[in-house]
């Protein structure tokens, strides 16, 4: 097919291929000889793809489940020719179809633009896949939003497809709502949709903390991301999810002295890329203007190619310039995360610590987040600051500014019986919706001023024993908790 035909996510995916180095007469897709079948997306998937199996039944349709790296889980099909003909192409549990492994195909592309995509016939870049037609819907976890896999159908390449990429899509969003269903406890993180970017220049102490005491794990990793940008070099902040990437890239461009504005724009959903692109990019090129680009680890394939393009070009014009910073900076979680054609361009990495490693941290900013939120009146009383700062927080700062927020709605003297169960709970699994409630109403009576263990028992007419034993199965530790004599 002339690639010159092709529509612009199919001609960018040829592009990724050939620059990936391969053959579209040769297809060599990797074999791992194991799968894994215990996660939560096999199961939930696998249980999706069987019922869909009735619905196709007599269908020369095969159903596949892919990893989140292209790796074939399992394939659902009643029709033998086209399995036997799957089979041939490798097309099959244990092997990659990510894009960089087979070229343009329909499973890698949903995969790489994060898109439900259709891939037909002689759309495949290689030629050992052009007798197919490619319907693939990406899953994302229900939990925490990231890319867990995807839902692939394939058929001949000259069956109907109109349904095909309908279909895809049902099953992808059927299984993630399954998984949202067994996967009891885990909120649903707020959809990317609505802010694209936020103009920090007037009120950039929102997100300012260089006035708090914070740890050296924090100051050190400022220091160092202000230190690259005085020094020209575009920075990359990395880090978990919610431990301060974006507040710390733009804490450092705020004490680099300049006068700029700071534009950040947020990662939006695949389909608002075009928009989020043409809505902040035309501010890139502009004096005394620095884009901050958070989240590129989670931008489809082509939208980074196209930052790339931007981002170069901006690069050289302010490198014309004698004494300039450099006109943005990016946050990924992992370095190895940034997208390929991004990484050349980034010139110093700093990771931010995450709060678990930065204790002292914990109560300045909880200080912070309720000053912003209510005024400088709320306070935190001994109990919910030892309740605060013994807590791991494995949503990072993120979480810690929405407890501390909801708790200051409700008082001015944030205490225990204020703070959510899980402040005062370890890992224990995952739990049932009872056992959620059976947890969150333990906590309530510990936390309550004054309650013993024994108090607690009896209120909710339980053995004092039986309340230990609950306490140990679901983690709940309540500092300084009395644990006061039977009844």
């Amino acid at each position: 097919m002339d690639s010159h035909r092709l529509a612009p996510r199919l001609l960018a995916s040829w592009q990724r291929s050939r620059r990936y180095g391969l053959s579209p007469e040769e297809m060599r897709p990797v074999f791992t000889g194991s799968v894994d079948t215990a996660s939560l997306f096999y199961e939930c998937g696998h249980e999706v793809l069987r019922g869909l199996r009735d619905t196709l039944a007599n269908e020369a349709v095969s159903m596949m489940i892919a990893d989140s790296d292209g790796l074939v889980l399992c394939r659902v099909c009643d029709d033998a020719s086209i399995s036997r003909s799957l089979d041939r192409v490798h097309l099959a549990p244990g092997f990659s179809f990510a894009e960089r492994d087979v070229g343009t195909n329909g499973l890698g592309l949903a995969l790489t633009d994060r898109v439900p995509s259709l891939v037909r016939a002689d759309e495949h870049y290689c030629a050992g896949l052009r007798g197919y037609t490619c319907a693939a819907a990406p899953v994302l976890d229900p939990g925490t939003g990231g890319l867990v896999g995807s839902v692939n159908l394939t058929t001949w390449s000259d069956s109907s497809s109109k349904l095909l990429l309908a279909l895809a899509q049902a099953a992808a969003g059927n299984t993630a709502a399954l998984m949202l269903a067994r996967g009891t406890g885990r909120r649903v993180p707020p959809s990317p949709r609505g802010e694209v970017f936020r103009v920090y220049a007037d009120r950039y102490h929102q997100h300012d903390h260089t006035h708090q005491a914070l740890s050296p794990g924090w100051t050190d990793a400022v220091a160092a991301a202000r230190t690259a940008s005085v020094r020209g070099r575009i920075v990359a902040v990395v880090g978990e999810p919610g431990a301060g990437k974006a507040a710390l890239a733009a804490t450092a461009r705020r004490q680099t002295g300049a006068r700029e504005r700071l534009l950040s724009a947020r990662a939006p959903a695949p389909g608002d890329v075009a928009a989020w692109l043409a809505l902040w990019a035309p501010e890139l090129g502009k004096d005394s203007t620095c884009v901050l680009v958070s989240g590129v680890d989670r931008l489809p394939a082509w939208a980074a190619t196209e930052l790339a393009r931007l981002f170069d070009e901006a690069r050289r014009v302010a490198g014309e310039g004698a004494g300039r910073l450099p006109p943005f900076a990016v946050t990924a979680q992992r370095y190895s995360a940034i997208p390929d054609v991004l990484r050349p361009l980034v010139d110093t990495v700093v990771e931010v610590p995450a709060l678990r490693f930065r204790p002292d941290d914990i109560l300045p900013l909880a200080r912070h987040f309720a000053g912003r939120h209510r005024g400088p009146t709320v306070t935190f009383t001994p109990a919910a600051a030892r309740a605060l700062t013994s807590y791991d927080w494995p949503e990072n700062v993120g979480q810690l500014r929405r407890v501390v927020c909801e708790a200051a709605s409700r008082t001015d003297v944030i205490d225990t019986r204020h703070l959510p169960a899980e402040v005062f709970t370890g890992s224990s699994g995952q739990l049932t919706r009872l056992q959620l409630l059976e947890r969150d109403e333990i906590v309530r009576c510990l936390t309550e001023p004054g309650t013993t263990v024994a108090q607690a028992a009896a209120k909710m007419g339980m053995g004092r024993a039986t309340v230990y034993r609950k306490m140990a199965r679901y983690g709940i530790r309540v500092p300084g908790q009395r644990r006061g004599a039977g009844p």
